[in-house]
C-alpha cells in the first residue's frame, strides 16, 4: 500500500477537502474580478458612446440652427 504521509505526522488525504475548499474560493474569487471587470469597460464605452450621440446630436442642431438662419 501507499504511504500518503507528509513529515511523518501530516496525512495528505485529511488536508485535501481543505485544499479544494481553497482552490474553489480562488476560482470564485477570478470569476468575480473578470465579471467585475466586464461590468466596467462595458459601462465605460456605453459613456463614451452616449458622449459620441450627444456631441453628434449638438453638431446637428447647430447645423439646423445656422441653417435657419442663413434663410
Amino acid at each position: 500500500m501507499i504511504n500518503w504521509k507528509v513529515s511523518g505526522e501530516l496525512d495528505v488525504l485529511d488536508n485535501f477537502p481543505v485544499l479544494l475548499y481553497i482552490l474553489a474560493a480562488k476560482t470564485l474569487i477570478l470569476c468575480l474580478a473578470f465579471a467585475g471587470t466586464k461590468i466596467y469597460q462595458s459601462k465605460k464605452a456605453e459613456a463614451a458612446l452616449k458622449r459620441q450621440q450627444e456631441l453628434k446630436r449638438k453638431a446637428e442642431s447647430n447645423q439646423t440652427e445656422e441653417c435657419k438662419k442663413d434663410d
